[in-house]
């Protein structure tokens, strides 16, 4: 086990996913007295009203006990009447379903990352597509002061937000339990290769919410949470582990909500959409996905022109018995290794969570013995791609 200065882990594996400490994690209480601005605590999950967080003069606190909440606390909150103008979030229902409509006829409808699918109708970058088909609805809905209020909370200023709507019809089942982006859309390898303090990094960078569009009803299917899992540090490497996966199985909680309402979480927490037992009710959220200001590079890089540049030497280089660490260091430093962000109506995830990063089309260029018209083909294709 290799340790830090601090005594703590270096490097994170699967061997370091322990059931039992999981289970004393998210066995833990929610204590209402550490959370002075919560209503009460539901299956362990605080809820908020947000008629009294709009009237508290010290927003700060507020913000505060949010932190708390999401960071040592469950992982997970509750708004009530998050959205308190029934017409505003109809408004964007209505946006949202001629998206879809549009998307269906258009044949380019697509499925969803933790689902099988047809099991729901997802519309990717609901955020511009509504933006631009549907203004007057769009900023009625994103003023909302209690999104601002909790992504100020985790995030703090200049957060970037982004939407995808998930509709999951009648017979809809749920998703596999998971965690969220950043490390939760890697492979295990992928996870694994990066440092525990990244493990603890992740959940900062983004905050996941959700906003119903329509009562939620427990047979609808709404989320299942496992409160207080966000905690367990190994957790990116736990959750597609079949005793972890049973667990959650077994001890995950599920609030019914009401239309206006909104959940927002840690992105570490272990959840998944529910299953809709309903016969009639076509479940419908905004996905949040609200992302820290600091996940960006100092520098506009071309890193397209780079590859293109670099792939005669790198093939040449090859071919003169260059081994693989050497390449893949020379294509680490040259080219996009992360997918995100990107365009996925046009770019959807292939074998995975995630579509071909820019270093892995140089990295396929270079095995399968491209020629350097192909590579650049390929990497201006998959430029268009990640374009909206």
């Amino acid at each position: 086990m290799a340790l830090n200065a601090a005594g703590t882990q270096t490097w994170l594996c699967e061997a370091d996913c322990d059931l039992d400490a999981f289970r004393t994690l998210v066995e833990t209480a929610t204590e209402p007295r550490d959370h002075p601005y919560a209503e009460g605590v539901e299956q362990n999950v605080l809820v908020y009203d947000s008629e009294r967080l709009r009237a508290e003069p010290d927003r700060r606190e507020v913000q505060a006990d949010l932190v708390r909440a999401l960071l040592d606390g469950p992982g997970v909150v509750v708004l009530k009447r998050a959205f308190p103008d029934p017409g505003v979030v109809d408004a964007m229902s209505d946006a949202f379903r001629t998206l879809i409509e549009e998307e269906r006829a258009a044949g380019t409808a697509r499925g969803d990352h933790f689902a099988k699918p047809g099991a729901n109708d997802r519309v990717w970058n609901a955020q511009e597509k509504a933006a631009v088909r549907a203004p007057e609805a769009f900023v009625d809905y994103y003023a909302n002061d209690m999104l601002a209020l909790v992504s100020e909370a985790w995030l703090g200023p200049g957060y970037q937000v982004t939407s995808q709507v998930n509709v999951v019809n009648p017979g809809g089942a749920a998703q596999s339990a998971h965690r969220d982006y950043h490390l939760g859309f890697l492979s295990q390898e992928q996870a694994a290769g990066y440092p525990a303090h990244v493990h603890r990094l992740s959940p900062v960078l983004t905050l996941q919410g959700a906003v119903a569009h329509c009562d939620m009803p427990v047979e609808s299917g709404p989320t299942l949470f496992l409160p207080h899992s966000q905690k367990f540090e190994p957790g990116y490497l736990a959750w597609r582990l079949p005793r972890f996966i049973d667990h959650f199985d077994a001890h995950h909680v599920q609030l019914p909500l009401e239309k206006g309402d909104a959940v927002f979480f840690n992105p570490a927490l272990f959840h998944a959409a529910g299953h809709n037992r309903s016969t009639d009710i076509r479940r419908m959220a905004n996905l949040l996905q609200i992302s820290s200001a600091f996940g960006r590079a100092m520098e506009t890089v071309d890193r397209e022109a780079m590859a293109n540049a670099v792939f005669p030497v790198l093939a040449a280089r090859r071919d003169a018995g260059a081994d693989e660490d050497w390449l893949r260091r020379v294509v680490a430093t040259t080219a996009e290794g992360y997918a995100f962000p990107t365009d996925l109506d046009l770019d959807p995830p292939v074998g995975g969570l995630a579509p071909p990063s820019q270093a892995d089309t140089v990295w396929q260029s270079l095995t399968a013995g491209w020629s350097p018209e192909r590579l650049r083909e390929a990497l201006r294709a998959g430029a268009e791609r990640r374009r909206s």
